[in-house]
Parts: C-alpha cells; sequence; structure tokens
C-alpha cells in the first residue's frame, strides 16, 4: 500500500514537472550557459534559452523570463518552429517584473541591444534582426529595446517575422528607443502574418515603428506611444481589417503609409494624432508621398494638442519615463507603458 501511494504522489507530479521544463530562466548578472535554467540557476544569455526552448517538444507554454539587465546580442536570435506541421504552443519572452507589478522600477526592465553585424539577407537585402520570428503564437512582454550600435549597419529591426503565413503576435508594455546618430533602429517591428496584436508600448524616436505589408489582416495597435519616427510610424498593407484606439502618435514624419493603387477603409478611434508633418501618406516603392484622397474614419480624434513626455532631465529615470507628463495633451487616452492607472 506504501508503494503505491508513493507511486501515485510522484504520477501526480509529472505534469507540473513537464510545465517546470518548458520555462526557462535567464540573468545577465549571475547566470551561466551551462546552468540548468531554473529560477535558481538561471542561464546567461537569451539565446541559450531560446536554443533550448527550440527544442522543446511538450504542449506546455513556453515561457523565458529575463531577469533585470542589459543582454547583447551579438547575433540574430531566431525562435524556432515546431516539428509539427501546426504549431499551436504559445511562446513567451517576458520580464521577470512586469511594469504594473509591485516593486517595479525602471531600473527593473531588461535592455536588449544589438552589436551584431548584418546577420540576415532576404531577396539580397542586407540587414541586421534582434529577434527573427520562425513560428506561431509568440509574445514579447515587459522589454526595452534599444538600438543596434555596430556602426556597419544600416538597417536594424528589432523583432522580424518575415513568413507570411504566420499567425499570433503580441508585443505588449515593451519600449523601443532608437537613436538615429548612435544605435538607430530602422525598424522596431517588421512583420507580415496575421493576428499582430500591440498593446501599451512606446515606440520613440525609432526611423520607423511598424512595417506590416502582407497578409496582416486581424492586427491592432492599442494603447501606444509613437514619438519622433523620422520616416514613418507605420506602414500598412492592403488590409482594412484592424483595430485602432486609444494610441497618441505625434512628431513623426508621417503618421499612415498605405499601398498605392488601393482604396483602403480605415477607423482610427479615440487617439490624438498630431504634430506629424504628413497625415496621411502612400508608399511608392519605399519613398512617402503625401495621400490627399484617403479620408479615415475618426471616432473621437484630436488632431491638435501639444504632446509632452517624461524624459530624463535629472540624474535619476522618472517611474513613468517616456509616457505622458501631467501637462500634456491626450492625458485622457489610456495609451503608455502601463495598464494600471495607478502606475502611471
Amino acid at each position: 500500500m506504501y508503494k503505491l501511494i508513493i507511486g501515485l504522489y510522484f504520477l501526480c507530479l509529472i505534469p507540473s514537472v513537464k510545465t517546470v521544463a518548458q520555462t526557462l530562466f535567464v540573468d545577465p548578472a549571475k547566470g551561466r550557459d551551462n546552468a540548468s535554467g531554473s529560477i535558481n540557476d538561471p542561464l546567461l544569455s537569451i539565446g541559450e534559452a531560446v536554443n533550448r526552448a527550440n527544442d522543446f517538444t511538450g504542449n506546455e507554454p513556453v515561457t523565458i523570463k529575463l531577469a533585470p539587465g542589459l543582454y547583447i546580442l551579438t547575433d540574430q536570435v531566431v525562435l524556432k518552429h515546431f516539428k509539427a506541421k501546426e504549431d499551436t504552443t504559445r511562446y513567451t519572452i517576458e520580464a521577470a517584473i512586469m511594469p504594473d507589478d509591485t516593486g517595479w522600477l525602471p531600473s527593473k526592465m531588461p535592455v536588449i541591444q544589438s552589436v551584431s553585424p548584418n546577420n540576415k539577407n532576404w531577396a539580397k537585402f542586407d540587414h541586421c534582426t534582434g529577434f527573427q520570428v520562425e513560428r506561431n503564437n509568440t509574445c514579447f512582454k515587459g522589454l526595452k529595446f534599444v538600438g543596434n550600435s555596430n556602426p556597419a549597419v544600416v538597417y536594424y529591426y528589432t523583432i522580424e517575422r518575415h513568413f507570411p503565413e504566420l499567425k499570433g503576435m503580441e508585443v505588449s508594455q515593451c519600449i523601443f528607443v532608437g537613436n538615429r546618430n548612435s544605435a538607430p533602429i530602422q525598424g522596431a517591428l517588421f512583420a507580415q502574418g496575421s493576428g499582430i496584436k500591440v498593446d501599451h508600448c512606446i515606440f520613440y524616436e525609432c526611423k520607423n515603428a511598424l512595417l506590416l505589408f502582407l497578409s496582416v489582416n486581424g492586427f491592432s495597435l492599442t494603447n501606444s506611444i509613437i514619438y519622433g519616427a523620422y520616416e514613418g510610424a507605420i506602414w500598412f498593407g492592403k488590409f482594412s481589417d484592424f483595430v485602432f484606439r486609444d494610441n497618441v502618435i505625434t512628431n513623426n514624419n508621417c503618421f499612415w503609409i498605405s499601398m498605392k493603387d488601393y482604396t483602403p477603409r480605415y477607423t482610427f478611434t479615440n487617439s490624438l494624432i498630431t504634430d506629424n508633418k504628413i497625415f496621411m501618406g502612400l508608399n511608392n516603392d519605399g519613398v512617402i508621398e503625401s495621400d490627399e484622397k484617403t479620408v479615415p474614419i475618426t471616432k473621437d480624434v484630436q488632431r491638435s494638442g501639444k504632446v509632452m513626455l517624461n524624459v530624463v532631465d535629472t540624474d535619476t529615470i522618472p517611474m513613468s519615463y517616456l509616457n505622458l507628463s501631467p501637462a500634456s495633451a491626450g492625458r485622457n487616452i489610456p495609451a503608455g507603458l502601463f495598464r494600471s492607472a495607478g502606475s502611471r
């Protein structure tokens, strides 16, 4: 009887063991790349964690949790698909401490920077990718991405999903910060495929924030800030099936760039879209032309007002840096990093 009880006890443990095996912890200060990847024995690098996760075969969600610190990418990180024909497993790379968690500080946000040379060539187009997504149902949560400081790289895409047949992607509570003179971001998110959801993100001085062209039906951009895109905030393919609400889009060269020879039916809701050099634009083989014909439906959209962000101007980083300042226009719009109003 005693042996039977012990046997049943270990049988009950099997599901939890599998779940743990699908979660990896990474710490750039305390980790080792020959570690087990448990919470008490974390890995050192994102690349090692992703390589191990690519070999997982269970049905439970895959989660990679990043401790606070600086993560340097010396090459692209490829999120490979399962061998199964239909990939349905959720795959998440997220901060161990999320922005709405108790005890979160700006210093607790994992920072990811690339120093890689060009590592991708699609159709003879040399460029650099931070994360190359080759699977369905991927999530990036609570992370801060800065640009590529390698002087040999002209085109750096932080997250790229090249294949239009892929589906399901969430990018939430992330910050993308580019600097055109030292660590530029050509495109924060360059993605094809369906079901792309961007929520509570901040894109600050990236050359382009969102580059979305092929099969991007089911897209949504909500509760986000795009500030200072010096080419275009959003490039979008021949689709009208999307959700756009509760966003602040300001101080960009162009707000929205659609495809030429396409008559769109756009609806923008409860947002502030102001101080953009071009409101609606057309993509003419990569050149932005002003689009005077497309008139989107706007519901509770403000087209004027001065946007001011909380920026670093002392020896400390404000708790809500790069979010709207108290004196900014658009404070009635729930856009920014935090989901909880009490965190702002």
